[in-house]
């Protein structure tokens, strides 16, 4: 008899592949996919230590997890990704309800793991091995999508003073070219149109291991038949290239849209962080992938508070959105992680503060975005379809090559995942259309 797994994933894209490849392990032990926890026989969490925030918010289920195991015999909790690497016994200890903890380097391993602990022994795995075995299991793909991500490398080896990434994810690790393209070869087949490239830097691809460039990477995944769209996150800006630069006016399949995180505009502020760019520097970038692809869209990230900001550099933060005009961008509050530089930082900034400059930033954001999509109305755009509209069923949802949402109502006398839309409207983070307008 089948045996039911509910997987609740925190934080990135990365994270969702992990969990995507977690359950297609599972479904070898089978295991099948439950529709809620109050169904499942198997709780995991992949988790996520980015900020305080999220470790919180693991925490919080965890307790809830406590009654939900006692209910019934046979029930089993398991934690896995960044917090569970960072915390490892630790975690099992605050939260001895939990059998299982495995880290980001012990995917492959879970399945014995849920054996031992269905036999009642309680396991913690979270030791670096560089183990990416899992990446030869296609990761579970719901029947329909039209869109998929691919992992090609994991870990960073830039250390910014803020993050922890390196520190539960390790150095980088990038994966063989001839797996990537075949995974995205398998996906093609099964009818998926857009490909999303992860990575916590895709521009350093393949630099340790004598893997061919990003950008060769790039060329060749855009000849694959039936991939319409190909996307790649996230780009760090000290490492994007001339040459990666260039294949957004190469590549036709390559989306004029791409997330450059800047974090801050003020160079004092990006030096404390250790990014390795000055404004001036990402500002050029800016202007090449512009020159390279008319029309580009740019979405970021941002911190807001870092020790030592001050409202000079704030203000020059400000200017950098101004100028760049960002069509979305995430923007969080400085949040000190374990073992950063940054958390022994002297110059905090008072949440107070902190939290009325993160509040102008995101009004402003929230403006840019809605002039940017204020522009769309009246154009009639390429909708890549990727379900039902959740406002109304009778509706579609879809993505624009610059990864803007569109909600519209289909012609019921054509079909195809990819649509042409007349956009008739602009909300404040999507747009409404009509097919066949």
């Amino acid at each position: 008899m089948s045996r039911r797994v509910y997987i609740e994933t925190y934080g990135c894209q990365m994270n969702e592949v992990d969990s995507a490849r977690i359950l297609s392990l599972l479904q070898g032990e089978d295991f099948r996919p439950a529709d809620s926890i109050a169904d499942a026989d198997l709780v995991l969490l992949n988790t996520c230590s980015i900020r305080e925030k999220a470790d919180q918010k693991v925490h919080s289920k965890l307790g809830e997890l406590r009654a939900w195991k006692r209910a019934r015999n046979g029930r089993v909790v398991a934690v896995g990704g960044c917090l569970a690497q960072q915390e490892g016994s630790r975690l099992s200890a605050r939260a001895p309800h939990v059998d299982v903890v495995f880290g980001t380097h012990n995917i492959a391993r879970l399945p014995g793991l849920l054996r031992e602990a269905e036999s009642g022994k309680n396991r913690v795995e979270v030791d670096f091995t560089g183990d990416t075995s899992h990446w030869d299991v296609l990761p579970y793909l719901p029947g329909g999508a039209t869109s998929a991500m691919v992992t090609i490398m994991q870990g960073c080896d830039n250390h910014c003073a803020y993050c922890i990434v390196p520190h539960v994810r390790g150095g980088e690790i990038s994966r063989r070219s001839p797996e990537i393209v075949s995974e995205v070869g398998d996906l093609a087949d099964r009818g998926v149109r857009e490909i999303v490239l992860l990575g916590q830097n895709v521009n350093s691809y393949g630099r340790k291991e004598g893997e061919i460039s990003f950008p060769e990477l790039l060329r060749r995944i855009s000849r694959i038949p039936g991939i319409a769209r190909l996307r790649f996150i996230t780009s760090h800006p000290r490492d994007l290239g001339p040459e990666t630069i260039g294949l957004f006016g190469e590549i036709e399949t390559l989306c004029p849209h791409i997330h450059l995180p800047i974090q801050s505009g003020s160079d004092r502020i990006l030096a404390a962080m250790g990014r390795g760019y000055t404004r001036g520097e990402y500002l050029r970038k800016i202007a090449a992938l512009r020159d390279a692809r008319p029309g580009i869209a740019f979405s970021s990230d941002f911190i807001v508070g870092f020790p030592g900001e001050t409202e000079e550099d704030f203000e020059e933060t400000l200017a950098v959105m101004e100028e760049v005009r960002y069509d979305s961008a995430f923007s969080f509050r400085f949040s000190p992680r374990p073992a950063t530089r940054a958390a022994s930082m002297a110059g905090a900034v008072h949440a107070e503060i902190s939290g009325e400059r993160l509040s102008r930033l995101q009004a402003l954001q929230e403006k840019h975005t809605g002039e940017r999509l204020a522009a769309c109305v009246g154009r009639e755009m390429e909708v890549l379809v990727e379900g039902k509209s959740a406002r109304n069923p009778a509706h579609l949802c879809g993505r624009t090559p610059c990864h803007k949402v569109v909600n519209f109502s289909p012609d019921p006398a054509r079909d195809g995942q990819i649509r042409r839309v007349l956009v008739r409207s602009a909300g404040a983070h999507s747009l409404s259309g009509a097919e066949g307008a």
